[in-house]
């Protein structure tokens, strides 16, 4: 039988309260294991988680895997194998696996929780405090400063806390209740690398190193990590100084007497009388062993494998068969909605015709209530309608009255226009004199008013042309004075037209004759030219000495 695997919510509060109990029980690693099972589901199934709260459970997981003691317990015989079936319970309670069987399941540690922290990105999400911090207690090796760098940090760390906002199944972080813790870890550093460099060191040093605790708490830390081999450490009050030792010398060799010497005889024994070799076939083996030993490596592996896989397929169909069933529920219950709602909607669109069809009879009613009083006050007879009252009725009844009215109204016109065809030609019979008559009088009248207008236009003229001749009249006077300006203006212009021809005249005169004296002149030259050159070419046949006229 398939066991069904927890919602996240379920398992959110479930580890949330293993928290609690594991460190109230002391169980530091496995109170570790919860809080980083914590940050897992936090991470891959809130949707609402804010980067501040993110950062705060990732402090909390760091700082409660650093709050792990860095050291094993070992126990008896008995006592191993109860401390391995209580922590094969607690292992089961932190993994929350539906696999019970014990083989291929790696029991946890300190080392492996660590590991797992940087592989799954915790330290990226935590604070950078408490990054600081881890760094210092796990990578940086300064025995003298270790404390004094840490404290600081520790300060800081212990005002951190809060509820969380978006987780509510997650109970109040607070990360000043790892502070003890983590300064017991400091001490242990500082004493481990303090083993590393120092053979002794005085006890009033080791306690300004170690400001946290007083000395006598520093010296119980110190015993439980030598019962535990952590460090070698030995107290000498009477000197004032603690001594540093090997792990391998202080831990069996004093805490087991009796195995030292055995193991030292045994050696001796060996070395005075070396056992007789016999022939084994051990050797021949070997080769065919480490082979085996890959195969079933190999095979585990494979197995190992196939049953993640299986489970993954198992936990992917369990996941898809819950998605399928929800989403037929989710459909069924779709279905059951649309459904609903369109029965409703087709009820109330049933409704809502219904009511519209009532409005519609009562509205047609009350109009034939009303076309019938229409037509009884209209008309001079009472109108009954016979059968039941609607509106088809009522309208044929007033169709038909109107048809009625209407061919009565057509023989009123005729008969109105017949009679005023009559009335219209009586009255241009008679009105015909009467225009002819009118005509005559108005050509009469048009006459006399033409001739009253020609008389008006003479006497006009008569006017005019007496207001002229009294005009000349009195212009007549200046008529000598015009003639003697007239005359004396033109005697005038004669005179100077006389003088100016004249200037003329002598102007014109003396023109020709410059230009004929010019004539002469050009045409006197150009006989004496053409005779120089006659006369000059005749001297030139003749060489000189005839005794012509141009010698």
């Amino acid at each position: 039988m398939v066991k069904k695997m927890p919602k996240p919510s379920i398992l959110v509060v479930y580890y949330a309260k293993l928290t609690e109990i594991f460190w109230i029980s002391d169980s530091h690693l496995y109170h570790a294991y919860a809080w980083l099972k914590l940050f897992n589901l936090q991470k891959s199934y809130n949707k609402n988680l804010s980067q501040k709260d993110l950062q705060l459970i990732a402090s909390s997981v760091l700082l409660a895997a650093l709050s792990v003691s860095p050291y094993d317990k070992k126990y008896g015989a008995f006592e191993t194998e109860n401390e391995k079936e209580r922590n094969m319970r607690l292992s089961n309670l932190v993994n929350f696996s539906l696999d019970n069987k014990r083989e291929n399941r790696e029991m946890p540690s300190r080392p492996y929780l660590l590991s797992e922290l940087a592989s799954k990105g915790v330290l990226s999400c935590a604070s950078q405090e408490v990054r600081d911090l881890y760094n210092l207690l796990e990578h940086e090796f300064l025995p003298l400063d270790l404390a004094s760098k840490v404290q600081p940090l520790l300060l800081k760390i212990s005002k951190i806390g809060g509820k969380l906002s978006s987780a509510s199944s997650v109970p109040e972080v607070k990360l000043s209740q790892y502070i003890s813790a983590l300064e017991k870890l400091t001490t242990l550093r500082v004493l481990q690398q303090a083993s590393c460099i120092f053979k002794s060191i005085k006890i009033d040093m080791l306690s300004r190193m170690i400001p946290f605790f007083d000395f006598s708490v520093v010296e119980k830390i110190s015993v439980d990590a030598a019962k535990q081999n952590f460090v070698a450490i030995k107290v000498d009050h009477l000197s004032g100084v603690v001594q540093f030792g090997t792990v391998d010398i202080e831990s069996d060799g004093l805490s087991d007497h009796l195995s030292v010497l055995a193991d030292s005889l045994n050696k001796a024994r060996i070395h005075i009388c070396p056992p007789v070799k016999k022939p084994s076939k051990l050797g021949e083996s070997l080769i065919s062993l480490a082979a085996i030993v890959e195969n079933e490596h190999k095979r585990l592996l494979a197995r190992k494998s196939i049953i993640e896989k299986r489970k993954e397929e198992l936990e992917r169909q369990i996941l898809e068969k819950e998605k399928e069933e929800e989403k037929k529920r989710m459909s069924s219950q779709k279905k059951t909605v649309d459904e609903e709602r369109v029965r409703l909607l087709n009820e109330q669109r049933q409704r809502e015709q219904d009511r519209i069809r009532r409005e519609i009879e009562e509205k047609n009613k009350a109009e034939a209530k009303k076309m019938l009083e229409d037509l009884n006050k209209a008309g001079k007879k009472h109108v009954v309608v016979e059968g039941e009252l609607t509106k088809e009725a009522i309208m044929e009844l007033a169709r038909n009255e109107q048809l009625k009215e209407r061919h009565e109204m057509e023989k009123k016109l005729q008969k109105f226009a017949k009679t005023m065809d009559y009335l219209e030609r009586a009255k241009r019979q008679e009105e015909a004199p009467l225009i002819e008559q009118a005509f005559q009088k108005r050509l009469e009248e048009e006459k006399i008013l033409h001739e009253q207008e020609q008389l008006r236009e003479i006497e006009l003229s008569k006017q005019h042309h007496a207001s002229d001749l009294q005009e000349k009249n009195r212009l007549s006077r200046m008529l000598e004075h015009k003639n003697a300006l007239q005359e004396r203006i033109i005697q005038e212009r004669a005179a100077e037209f006389g003088r100016l021809k004249k200037e003329r005249d002598e102007r014109m005169n003396r023109l020709i004759s410059s230009r004929k004296h010019e004539r002469e002149t050009v045409r006197k030259l150009m006989f004496y030219l053409a005779t120089s050159r006659v006369s000059s070419s005749a001297c030139s046949c003749c060489g000189g000495g005839c005794s012509c006229s141009c010698s």
